[in-house]
């Protein structure tokens, strides 16, 4: 098994994907609203917060960060799947159900 995960990251890691500005943007800025939602726990912890105050905010940025992943994942299945499946190559489906196999 561990050799499929070798060949399937050797073959992705080198890839691109070419996103427009306003893609990039957007991405842009939930990442630094998930990066201010850390400094916020951090600052939390080092104010002594009550731990189910700082646990609200951690599932907060979880949230945050797995709202973040299906966008990524319905942009990867729209746009690099759908394209290779159109140019008759299963490559990009068979790369998805190991990433679906990996993420947790």
């Amino acid at each position: 098994m561990e050799e499929k995960h070798v060949s399937f990251y050797d073959s992705i890691r080198n890839k691109k994907t070419v996103r427009s500005e306003e893609e990039k943007k957007k991405l842009s800025s939930r990442l630094n609203k998930l990066e201010g939602q850390l400094r916020g726990i951090r600052g939390m912890i080092e104010r002594d917060t009550y731990c189910t105050s700082v646990l609200i905010q951690v599932s907060a940025v979880r949230a945050g960060i797995d709202s973040l992943s299906r966008e990524l994942m319905g942009d990867h299945i729209r746009g690099c799947v759908a394209e290779d499946l159109r140019a008759g190559s299963e490559e990009s489906l068979e790369e998805l159900f190991w990433m679906l196999h990996r993420l947790k």
